[in-house]
């Protein structure tokens, strides 16, 4: 408790004691400055790679999801012409019930035997390739050879990313 005059009021040069800070105490040393900020950097430049590998496994995911999503809209699309469910209009001679372009799968095709014209659509629309932020992708025709690098046009029988470059399990994009 502080001292009290007779009058009940507190002294103001007597009493407790007020620390008060001089000279080196008065704040951090350089030296306190210099390790923290050391410490920081360290940390900072520990963190940087994890942080590129786990974006570029994101990428490497959304390609895989992306892929499979144009995969199985043409596996359907395939599946829904040897069923008879395709208008024969829509299918082109030669194609092997492989669609003609990817446009085709987003459009979508007039059912067979329907007068309503209700189409059958596969796509919302053509995924991204998240490597390349490119909606351009690589394309192989069922007529195509197997190592084939260009595209024959005839239909689209698989994609694949045209990203030059090799994922984090060691593979390159394009054979994914």
């Amino acid at each position: 408790m502080l001292p009290q005059c007779l009058d009940g009021k507190v002294p103001k040069c007597q009493g407790a004691r007020v620390p008060r800070r001089h000279g080196a105490s008065a704040g951090f040393t350089f030296i306190e400055l210099l390790v923290v900020t050391t410490i920081l950097i360290i940390l900072a430049s520990a963190i940087m790679p994890l942080a590129k590998v786990t974006i570029q496994r994101e990428r490497e995911a959304e390609l895989h999801r992306s892929l499979r999503e144009i995969r199985t809209a043409i596996d359907k699309y395939k599946d829904a012409v040897d069923m008879g469910l395709i208008g024969s209009t829509d299918i082109r001679a030669g194609s092997e019930g492989y669609p003609p372009d990817l446009e085709t799968l987003v459009e979508g095709v007039t059912k067979a035997n329907d007068a309503t014209g209700i189409k059958l659509k596969f796509l919302r629309r053509i995924p991204m390739d998240p490597i390349r932020h490119s909606t351009e992708w690589g394309l192989r025709s069922y007529q195509d050879k197997p190592d084939a690098t260009t595209w024959g046009g005839q239909n689209i029988y698989d994609v694949y990313s045209k990203a030059d470059g090799v994922g984090l399990d060691g593979t390159k994009y394009k054979d994914w």
